[in-house]
């Protein structure tokens, strides 16, 4: 990333794939690039983070737990507040990721016009975008983990399964970030992130068994829950909580792969025709 090229080559759309030999090494240079930047932001603006991202979630998990272990004593088996506890991990996840990657992403195109300079370097679209979902993806599984130290407040046991929460965590984020780096490349104007948040992902924490077994719900709701990247990952999440993995959750696994996959096809080819086009 030393080797400056005017900004009108760079953004001309032109000879994309020129580099293709040079994909697997150019990559990792501008992903440290961006998690440079990203940690120096991040020194000034985390505690704001960290409050929407770890303390609100904490807040829901103290507040139902205190209101409903007396009317709810146990859900599919288990103590209500360690239930809803690794349920929270997923809805951790999702703030993290799927806020930052519509907010700042759109802030950052249309605004503030970081993208710009980052393509005015020899930086294709697709390195930029998987920089970037990287970092969001890293600091969301970080975020994401932290409803589990409440379960184990809660009384659950710790399990060799929960290593593998992290990487699971990981890969969700990494899926939602990129989600919300297309959304933001759809909308006409910041305003309407907002109705995508109440009206979109509201329902989806609703219908993923964060708060409550889905076992309760129509059949089409539970049949519409398999398309809901958020259940996978809670179902996951929990069967490693407490020790119950089985041959199933390799198809929860699957999922969320290809869930990461199509977002990234997404998120990439709209942002090329935001920033080339």
């Amino acid at each position: 990333m030393t080797r400056a090229i005017p900004a009108s080559s760079a953004r001309s759309g032109e000879d994309t794939g020129a580099r293709d030999d040079e994909q697997d090494t150019v990559l990792w240079p501008v992903v440290r690039a961006v998690w440079l930047r990203e940690l120096l932001l991040f020194r000034r603006y985390w505690p704001a983070v960290t409050f929407g991202s770890l303390v609100e979630p904490l807040i829901y998990i103290g507040g139902f737990s205190l209101g409903f272990r007396r009317l709810i004593g146990t859900a599919t088996g288990q103590p209500y507040p360690q239930f809803l506890s690794t349920g929270m991990v997923a809805t951790a996840i999702l703030f993290s990721s799927v806020f930052t990657g519509m907010f700042e992403t759109y802030n950052r195109r249309r605004y503030q016009k970081v993208y710009d300079a980052v393509l005015s370097r020899p930086v294709n679209v697709w390195e930029l975008v998987s920089a970037e979902a990287s970092w969001i993806a890293a600091k969301s599984a970080v975020y994401g983990s932290a409803p589990l130290l409440v379960a184990f407040a809660a009384g659950l046991p710790l399990r060799a399964g929960l290593l593998l929460v992290p990487p699971i965590a990981l890969l969700t984020g990494l899926g939602f970030a990129l989600c919300g780096m297309w959304v933001s490349c759809l909308v006409p104007a910041a305003d309407w992130l907002r109705l995508i948040a109440s009206g979109f992902l509201t329902p989806l924490v609703m219908a993923a068994g964060v708060f409550f077994p889905l076992t309760g719900l129509p059949g089409w709701a539970r049949t519409a829950a398999l398309a809901n990247p958020l259940y996978h990952c809670t179902e996951l999440v929990r069967h490693l909580s407490f020790d119950a993995l089985h041959p199933g959750d390799a198809g929860h696994a699957a999922f969320l792969a290809v869930f990461c996959a199509v977002a990234w096809c997404l998120a990439v080819s709209t942002m090329r025709r935001r920033l080339l086009d």
